[in-house]
């Protein structure tokens, strides 16, 4: 073996000088040197003694301390068995001895430079273009070789697989591995054994890329249908985007390679994402979608969104599943939905495949599924989701096993050049961060594309790590087929329109090679494309089939009934026996784990509530929740910053030991289900979609992703605009994530107050998720429980609260968990007066509730009522029709909250407010509004400016003073 580690300023102090006085001591007593130099010393003995040496044990076990310069006298070294000396051979010069090893030093870093720097030299660019000039220390001058040198014999101990080579032969082997049409980058693995995987099959006489004349043809075959079904489309529908894959129809038998091989390997579901380029071919020539399908829907036909509530999406945006089988191995393959938001769908990709690994009881090995993720070159350096995505390679609770990148280099971002878009040398050099090992390799060359491939899936499936191809290609034509590409390319373009198309080269080589005869080619391409019109007319009598949504493991579920006219609410109280044990659960701490001080006396609170029926807290409704699904079979998945002690340190869902550290689930113990309570990494964006994702394939799981702030799921908006909103109506996938965001105005500034709530209201329509601003742990419960208990799914975006984590009003009783009970849209004044005493009533939602009731109770207003509306959307007309109608003396609606006039939810409920006053006869045809003056920053950041605006909303929505409010509330 070579040199490892690290690059080694000090190679210049093993000098000639070092090794003869190294080698004297050793003359004088063989015992007084290092084992690994006297094996050595021996063997460059009988090497410069009699030519035929061979010897197996260089260079030293310590080379890389002995190349840094330091003294090998003082390398540690595990004694080993003396070997059986050779008959001593005739002293040999120190002068020769010190030549000898000096070449044997300088061979070893030579190799090493190929393995680092190898791949800036390989022949990767089919165009040309980019200028990759052999680096001057990757030549031999550089390492001191010159002139007879290079015929000179080195020793190299089973480097690259050879005792001994001259340095000429040397050369010709590293740049025949290192660069050809493949470029290796993997020095930057720290794990030796990974890096040994690579050189052994990248290294050595033997290692030229070779397949079979059948492999060949096959690879010719799939190369052909990309380029002709690309050709047939352009032909078909001129001017339609589709986002050719021309120039890059390598990836098309290079993705086969990873279905077959992959398959042989132990994979058995394939989940794939990619944004728009070449996705048609992937549909059509890996996924093995119908031709005639997918023609139908460029002649404006669809897969009928219309007949199951959908509005559908273009053609290169849309997913489907299929099943391959390769030596009768049969592989289940999934493409991934995805919006025009380049590399978005990674996280969702990932996130799925968790799932389905979770589903198959996969998560040791994590063989069985495998994510492959599709890059344009552009994107995948410049989109900060990238390194969201290849951070949750091997953490706890988002590990899929690896994930395999495949870059579509066409050189270009739409129209920006690689130089104006990045510092370094390749758009994978982010990978490097991760320790992916980076495969470049020449697109023209389809062979080297299927054995970059090849390899990549057995470095996978060996070590459970990400792996990156990058294939650099072209791309024909502009960003889309009716782009001008020449406006800024030109030179580029003028180079693309000369250049012959991947199967003329390749067919060109085959022939070459008596593989294919001339004839192969154009035969071949004829009777596809007869297959292609066959299919093209076909299309034309294509009736889509019924939607899949509800099948597999959402078989079940269905589509929910009209929320105007069917309340949805079931059920979801539990039974006093389970209530009972779980709060045993709850409470009990395990003999040999010593909890933290604090965490005592909340669980001795625990008990209490549990012992009086009385005071239950939020954490402890929300566990209940969690603790009654798991014990129904149901999935629990908790994830975020601070998920296991909550972000306030009151979920205290992980407990951990205070010698030890090690963790302690007590819902972990509830036998039937199972749940997971992840801290997640310092990621929205990523994190969510990785959720996202998990929740589309797992049903039966109850996902839930927190935010550490509720305006921290700003920099997740992608997610919550493209997939939480708009998934069910453009690709017929429905979700039932739940975000909790919290929220609430306490004077903790603009960044701790507002989650946004007018945001998610905007997006609400068509039934497509709900909004809640719950107020009491019971409501809370009940709403997490009916979000599995029905039989559909719907995101939920929740408002979770701060202050009422621990506020004395936000509590619920025994009661409220058992019984006949469901979650409540409307939540009642606990001190209303009468109905016909009623004279003005405040509608709200939230935390500020609490504020008006303890401000009208103080004052002693005995004409208001407040009432809570818990859920926003789907807004509960019906309910609060009813509730008006009660109120036969009322004159005077409010809405009041804490947001800012144009943030928070008046503007949504103002119009729904008016409709359900109509519908009632309430004399009162129009709510006004009680709450902040319209403003740039969603809270002030003073805590003096806060009491005062907090009271004077207050005051306005009860008709009180507003100088009497404040100073209350001071006082308070």
């Amino acid at each position: 073996m070579g040199f490892e580690g690290q690059e080694f300023d000090g190679i210049e102090g093993v000098s000639p000088g070092f090794v003869e006085t190294l080698y004297r001591r050793y003359v004088a007593s063989p015992e007084s040197v290092d084992p690994a130099w006297r094996d050595w010393f021996e063997g460059v003995e009988q090497t410069t003694a009699a030519p035929s040496w061979a010897r197996p044990n260089w260079p030293p076990s310590d080379t890389d301390a002995l190349t840094a310069g330091l003294d090998p006298t003082q390398m540690q070294v595990e004694p080993k068995a003396a070997p059986k000396r050779a008959p001593a051979p005739t002293p040999v010069s120190a002068d020769e001895i010190a030549r000898a090893a000096g070449d044997a030093i300088r061979a070893q870093m030579l190799i090493r430079t190929y393995r680092v720097r190898g791949h800036l030299a390989a022949n990767l660019d089919p165009l040309g273009l980019s200028k990759r000039e052999l680096p001057a220390d990757l030549t031999p001058e550089y390492h001191g070789f010159s002139g007879e040198d290079l015929d000179r014999q080195v020793y190299l101990g089973g480097t690259l697989g050879l005792d001994r080579a001259t340095v000429r032969e040397l050369v010709d082997i590293l740049r025949a591995n290192y660069c050809g049409n493949v470029g290796l980058e993997y020095m930057h693995i720290a794990d030796t054994e990974e890096r040994h995987f690579l050189q052994q099959r990248m290294e050595g006489k033997d290692k030229a890329i070779e397949f079979s004349p059948e492999g060949k043809i096959a690879i010719l075959s799939k190369v052909i249908q990309g380029e002709q079904y690309e050709k047939f489309l352009g032909r078909k529908y001129v001017g339609t985007k589709r986002f050719g894959l021309d120039g890059g129809e390598s990836m098309i038998p290079a993705f086969e390679a990873v279905i077959k091989y992959g398959g042989q390997m132990g994979v058995r579901e394939i989940v794939i994402g990619m944004a728009h380029r070449g996705r048609l071919n992937v549909l059509a020539n890996v996924m093995a979608k119908p031709y005639r399908v997918i023609f139908h829907e460029f002649s404006g036909g669809s897969s009928n969104p219309d007949d199951v509530g959908g509005s559908g999406d273009v053609k290169y945006h849309l997913g489907t599943s299929t099943d391959r089988e390769f030596d009768g191995i049969k592989v289940h393959m999934s493409l991934v939905p995805n919006p025009s938001h380049l590399e978005t769908v990674d996280p969702v990709v990932l996130g799925k495949a968790r799932a389905t690994l979770q589903m198959r009881d996969d998560l040791e090995e994590m063989d069985q599924v495998l994510p492959i993720l599709l890059h344009g070159d552009a994107a995948f350096a410049g989109q900060g989701i990238v390194w969201e995505t290849l951070g949750f390679q091997g953490i706890r609770g988002y590990a899929t096993g690896g994930c395999i990148h495949f870059i579509i280099n066409n050189q270009i971002g739409f129209t920006t050049s690689p130089q104006f878009a990045r510092n370094s040398p390749y758009p994978s050099d982010v990978a490097k961060g991760v320790q992916a090992p980076i495969f470049h390799v020449n697109g023209d060359d389809p062979e080297a594309v299927t054995f970059a491939c090849k390899m990549a899936i057995e470095f996978r499936q060996k070590f459970d790590k990400d792996v990156v191809i990058d294939m650099w290609c072209y791309r024909r034509f502009g960003h889309n087929e009716g782009d001008e590409p020449s406006f800024t390319q030109p030179l580029m373009y003028a180079k693309i329109r000369q250049h012959p198309p991947v199967s003329e080269i390749y067919a060109k080589k085959l022939r070459e090679q008596n593989v294919i005869d001339g004839n192969y080619a154009g035969e071949y391409a004829d009777r596809f494309v007869a297959v292609l019109e066959q299919e093209f007319q076909a299309a034309a009598g294509y009736k889509a089939n019924a939607a899949d949504w509800f099948s597999g493991r959402w078989s079940g579920l269905n589509r929910p009934a009209d929320p105007e006219n069917a309340p949805r609410n079931v059920e979801t109280s539990i039974d006093k026996k389970l209530f009972d044990s779980l709060g045993r659960t709850l409470t009990t701490v395990p003999d040999d784990l010593e909890i933290h001080k604090t965490l005592g006396r909340v669980l001795d609170a625990k008990r209490e509530m549990f012992k009086s029926g009385q005071g239950f807290d939020w954490a402890t409704g929300e566990a209940l929740a969690f603790g009654s699904l798991v014990s129904e079979g149901f999935g629990v998945r908790l994830s975020g910053q601070d998920s296991g002690r909550g972000t306030f340190s009151q979920r205290h869902a992980v407990w951990v030991d205070q010698k030890s550290e090690e963790k302690y689930i007590p819902l972990a113990t509830v036998p039937h289900g199972r749940i997971e309570v992840l801290d997640s990494p310092l990621s929205e964006y990523g994190v969510l979609g990785f959720e996202y994702g998990y929740a589309m394939t797992d049903p039966k799981t109850l996902v839930l992703w927190e935010a550490q702030f509720g305006d921290f799921a700003n920099g997740a908006q992608i997610i919550i605009d493209q997939y939480m909103a708009a998934a069910e109506a453009k690709w017929l996938r429905a979700n039932g994530i739940v975000l909790l965001l919290p929220h609430g105005y306490e004077g903790q500034g603009p960044e701790h107050s507002s989650a946004r709530l007018e945001r998610y209201l905007q997006l609400c329509a068509q039934d497509n998720m709900q909004v809640a601003n719950v107020t009491t742990p019971a409501n809370y419960f009940h709403i997490l429980r009916r979000q599995m208990h029905r039989s559909f799914r719907k995101p939920l975006v929740m408002m979770t609260p701060k202050s009422l984590l621990r506020h004395k009003m936000a509590v619920s009783s025994a009661e409220d968990f058992i019984g006949a009970s469901h979650f409540q849209r409307l939540k009642s004044d606990p001190t209303p007066p009468k109905a016909e005493d009623v004279k003005r009533l405040v509608l709200c939602t939230g935390k500020v509730a609490y504020d008006l009731i303890e401000a009208r109770d103080a004052a002693e207003v005995k004409d208001t009522e407040i009432v809570r509306v818990e859920q926003l959307y789907p807004f509960p007309s019906e309910p609060l029709v009813a509730r008006l109608e009660r109120l036969t003396n009322l004159q005077d609606v409010v809405w009041a909250q804490e947001e800012p006039k144009n943030n928070g939810a008046w503007f949504f409920v103002e119009p729904l407010i008016e409709e359900c006053l109509k519908k009632a006869g309430t004399k009162s045809k129009r709510a006004r509004y009680a709450g902040r003056a319209a403003s740039a920053s969603p809270a002030t950041g003073l805590a003096s400016r806060h009491l005062s605006e907090q009271g004077a909303l207050v005051a306005d929505a009860l008709g009180l003073s507003v100088r009497a409010e404040i100073k209350r509330r001071k006082k308070g």
